[in-house]
């Protein structure tokens, strides 16, 4: 290659690297100078802020559904026939609640993202409850978590194998009250709570005092349903 032609070119490189050196010098002082006058959040901030811009820009054109709603129903199981069922979503969308995928009605999420659907009817047994949220011109999202509830108005059984009679009088200081109930049910004896098995089987050592001792036996299921029965044991030695 020529001499002169050589000489061209390394000056021309030469004078890249020089305003390139220039202009990150010229950067490092605008940095240095926006950290002692407005401190590094501001600097975050602005870095964020450019983040968020380049993808406002490339996602202009599209238009995103709203979120899935979430369902807050805090048991599983009830007696009552009708309940409240609320959630959350974004806020100023549309909710559509569906029971048994079928759809029982919308309503208006707040401003603070909550809603609320008053005096649900349940169906006996079980029910199955989505939510689908939808905005103008969004879209609808994809459905919600689904929610079982059991509506059951049954009280349980409840069966006392020791004693079998209501009312009776002993020689001894502790008696077992053992029975049964249905599985999953509890049972209290005087707001004491014996062990349920797997089978509904329970046992509970019941200390007595001289004289009469009456028992509530109180057999609860999820649903909140109650049998009662009550015992009388007189002590006597």
């Amino acid at each position: 290659m020529p001499e002169f032609r050589r000489s061209r070119l390394e000056r021309k490189n030469n004078d890249q690297i020089t305003k390139k050196t220039v202009f990150f010098g010229f950067l490092t002082i605008v940095i240095v100078a926006a950290l002692l006058i407005f401190g590094l959040p501001f600097l975050i901030k602005f870095s964020v802020f450019l983040g968020e811009s380049k993808k406002t820009t490339g996602n202009s054109n599209k238009v995103l559904p709203p979120l899935a709603p979430r369902l807050v129903i805090p048991f599983e199981a009830t007696n009552s026939a009708k309940i409240d069922v609320s959630g959350f979503a974004e806020s100023k969308v549309t909710v559509e609640l569906f029971k048994n995928e079928v759809s029982i009605g919308k309503t208006e999420v707040t401003e603070n993202g909550d809603f609320n659907f008053k005096d649900v009817s349940l169906d006996e047994g079980d029910n199955n409850f989505s939510a689908v949220a939808s905005a103008e011109n969004n879209g609808s999202s994809d459905g919600s978590a689904s929610i079982d509830v059991v509506f059951d108005k049954n009280p349980p059984s409840l069966t006392l194998t020791n004693p079998s009679e209501s009312s009776l009088s002993v020689d001894y200081t502790d008696i077992d009250i053992i029975g049964i109930t249905d599985k999953g049910s509890s049972i209290l004896i005087n707001g004491r709570m014996a062990m349920v098995d797997n089978y509904g089987n329970f046992k509970l050592r019941w200390q007595l005092n001289t004289g009469k001792n009456d028992l509530e036996v109180i057999a609860r299921d999820t649903a909140g349903n109650e049998t009662k029965k009550n015992i009388s044991i007189t002590y006597s030695l």
